[in-house]
């Protein structure tokens, strides 16, 4: 790998983790087109490590209150009808379905999922299932509002979005919104419930990440990695402050055009060679 496709490859991961656009599809298909080469589903999941971190400070006193009174609530039964002391749970258990399908479907995340007719379709599918989210949900429920069953609903939501261009962020706003939350509620519980899943993938893929995958893969170096990961922390906390201000104030239609037309650019790349799937 370049110095100059680690800097690019993590300010794109840091633009679009926290934006419903598909961050792992952006490190795709950037790769694709720029590079003609693939960063790798690890490359993908350790940078990821850098925008998870911004949200671990950016959410610190959120994660302490509810890590406190979720341990608390564990002795103590006078707490357990507090929000925090439910959305601790709500976030370990809608974080089950995403370690499980990761774990039972991590080669073919690693090899078929990152197809770019795989990302450039889903792309667009998912954009459509955004919009009428967004057209339907009536967004008259709050966090206060929250029930274990949206907890599980979001967090399979979350889980389609191991396959690069579902996007996490866009899965689980989009949920969500059919569950009828603000915008705002669905995305601070979707920022809380990708904590888990991020770390441990982070973690788990930090030594696959200096071993090429297969044919065509580039592989950092240690200081590349690094390097992009911090570009990613940066980048990616002014990201999440700029989405809470606007999805309290905006619709998110513009996502759903950005991705049609990412997704057709695409397929107009495939279709003319001018680019390769794999």
């Amino acid at each position: 790998m370049t110095w100059v496709e680690a800097i690019v490859l993590g300010i794109v991961q840091g633009l679009t983790e926290f934006l419903p656009v598909s961050s792992s599809g952006h490190l795709r298909i950037t790769s694709a087109i720029f590079f003609d080469r693939d960063a790798g589903a690890s490359f993908t999941a350790v940078t990821q490590l850098g925008t998870e971190a911004a949200v671990l400070i950016y959410f610190a006193k959120d994660i302490w209150r509810i890590t406190r009174t979720w341990l608390v609530g564990i002795r103590d039964s006078s707490v357990r009808s507090s929000l925090d002391y439910r959305m601790g749970w709500y976030v370990i258990v809608g974080s089950i379905p995403i370690g499980l399908f990761g774990f039972l479907f991590k080669d073919q995340i690693r090899t078929a999922g990152r197809n770019l007719w795989v990302v450039s379709t889903t792309l667009i599918v998912f954009a459509f299932v955004l919009a009428f989210a967004e057209y339907w949900g009536r967004q008259t429920r709050t966090l206060a509002n929250f029930r274990m069953r949206d907890g599980i609903v979001m967090g399979f939501a979350q889980a389609m979005a191991l396959v690069p261009g579902v996007s996490r962020s866009g899965g689980t706003l989009t949920a969500g919104l059919l569950l009828n939350l603000t915008r705002e509620a669905a995305a601070r519980y979707s920022f809380l419930l990708a904590i888990p899943a991020v770390v441990m993938s982070g973690i788990f893929s930090v030594g696959d990440v200096f071993e090429p995958a297969a044919p065509g893969t580039s592989v950092p170096s240690v200081a590349q990695m690094v390097v992009a990961t911090i570009i990613a922390f940066g980048i990616g906390y002014a990201a999440i402050a700029w989405l809470l201000r606007y999805v309290a104030h905006h619709t998110l239609y513009v996502f759903v055009l950005y991705r049609v037309a990412l997704g057709t650019l695409v397929l107009a790349l495939l279709l003319t060679g001018t680019i390769s799937a794999t």
